[in-house]
């Protein structure tokens, strides 16, 4: 199972995991306790249950590259172009805006 943190403006905000059944994403406790907090999407409210799909969440699928940038990712890092999480994990460590991601290293 592949884990991202996920930061907003480089503070820690949630992990989105890839599960058998698909992903899931929660925040992390200290960031909805956090005074400056926001969602990292209005389709991701803050709230403490976490958010559970079968396929990648449109906000975090809207990360990755597409087009001619895609075919470059894919081809780089050897990466398939359906592999949605591995693309993020690889792409999405510095993305525009304030959200970014960081893969957890399994232990």
């Amino acid at each position: 199972m592949r884990k991202a943190t996920v930061f907003w403006e480089n503070m820690p905000a949630g992990i989105l995991a890839e599960t058998e059944g698909g992903f899931e994403f929660y925040y992390l406790p200290e960031y909805l306790e956090n005074s400056f907090r926001q969602a990292v999407s209005l389709t991701l409210p803050l709230q403490d249950p976490p958010f559970t799909g079968t396929a990648m969440f449109s906000f975090f699928d809207g990360l990755i590259p597409e087009g001619w940038l895609l075919d470059i990712a894919s081809r780089t890092w050897k990466l398939d172009p359906r592999d949605r999480m591995g693309l993020l994990l690889t792409c999405c460590r510095d993305c525009i805006g304030a959200v970014s991601l960081e893969p957890v290293e399994e232990e």
